[in-house]
């Protein structure tokens, strides 16, 4: 006698869909281009999101009671903190540190249990100017392993916050040579990697093969396209990151690259629970647009099976 087909598998059980401030045009804690955070978490709900990251310190209330009473007031859960850091300035490690405390206090205070950490980008992101050499030295290179695993052990130790780092475009930790130095001249247990599928694009890298060779490392995901007519013109004209989102790199489901239904199916395979987290870069942006784009991202990311109806079991 034949078999009944198995049930159709609607939620990808290993992954915890979210959205953040970036997919609302929020770059800065403060802009005159941006939304106000409390419309922000509004059309969140309206989008129908249950998770949320924190976003850049200061945009959201950063006292912890407030906050709290903010987002359950709308049934809404933290999935993690971000914040932006250096950790090829040894001069600068003691500013930073006190930066990235605050973050991972309100993160922990939040329920939450992974701090975001992006490097600094060496161009303004207004401006396009270069701020600094695009490249480490050899010596910058040398201890950059070693500061996260520095910060990624004082985190997990004193705040129960699993540092996960974040590649960026303009930034030094961009390309896919870049994503392996840092995660081979790292420790597992203190450093890990939050896969931005956008970003890894825009450097050149390749999203499927990173996970499948370095998704023990995976901890923890931003899932975005860019456009690759757009792509082109960044290699072609040299242009900025800020230049290229306000030219529209970052795109909507099922535009761009990579496809978000490949990302999904690979992410599935692994053996571990994570957070998936929207973030398609928008700024500076009407306050009419982020909604609507984040309403069809979500349906169709949920045909992909993907779903923010359960909290992920952190274990890295």
């Amino acid at each position: 006698m034949a078999t009944a087909p198995a049930p159709l598998r609607t939620t990808v059980g290993n992954l915890c869909l979210g959205s953040a401030p970036d997919s609302w045009g929020v770059w800065f804690p403060q802009d005159e281009h941006q939304v106000s955070y409390t419309r922000f978490l509004d059309e969140l709900v309206q989008a129908g999101y249950e998770w949320l990251e924190l976003g850049p310190y200061g945009y959201l209330p950063t006292d912890p009671q407030r906050l709290k009473a903010e987002l359950d007031a709308r049934g809404l859960k933290v999935s993690g903190g971000t914040a932006f850091g250096a950790l090829h300035r040894p001069e600068a490690w003691d500013e930073m540190l006190a930066h990235v405390r605050q973050v991972a206090a309100l993160t922990a205070a939040a329920g939450a249990h992974h701090l975001v950490f992006i490097p600094p980008m060496y161009r303004d992101e207004k401006t396009g100017a270069f701020t600094e050499s695009p490249e480490l030295t050899a010596e910058q290179w040398a201890g950059f392993g070693r500061a996260a695993d520095r910060l990624g052990r004082l985190l997990l130790e004193e705040y129960d916050v699993r540092l996960v780092v974040h590649p960026h475009a303009d930034s030094h930790i961009q390309t896919q040579p870049e994503i392996e130095r840092l995660l081979n001249e790292s420790d597992s247990r203190y450093t890990n990697l939050c896969l931005d599928t956008g970003h890894v694009a825009y450097g050149g890298g390749d999203n499927l093969d990173l996970i499948r060779r370095f998704g023990e490392r995976v901890g923890y995901v931003h899932i975005k396209q860019m456009d690759p007519e757009i792509l082109a013109q960044v290699a072609a004209e040299d242009l900025s990151f800020g230049e290229a989102v306000k030219r529209g790199v970052c795109v909507s489901p099922p535009a761009g690259v990579p496809k978000p239904a490949d990302v999904v199916a690979e992410l599935a395979r692994l053996d571990a629970e994570l957070f998936v987290i929207v973030e398609q870069d928008l700024y500076p942006c009407a306050p009419e647009v982020p909604l609507p784009i984040a309403v069809s991202t979500r349906e169709h990311l949920a045909g992909c099976g993907l779903s923010g109806t359960r909290r992920p079991n952190i274990d890295r």
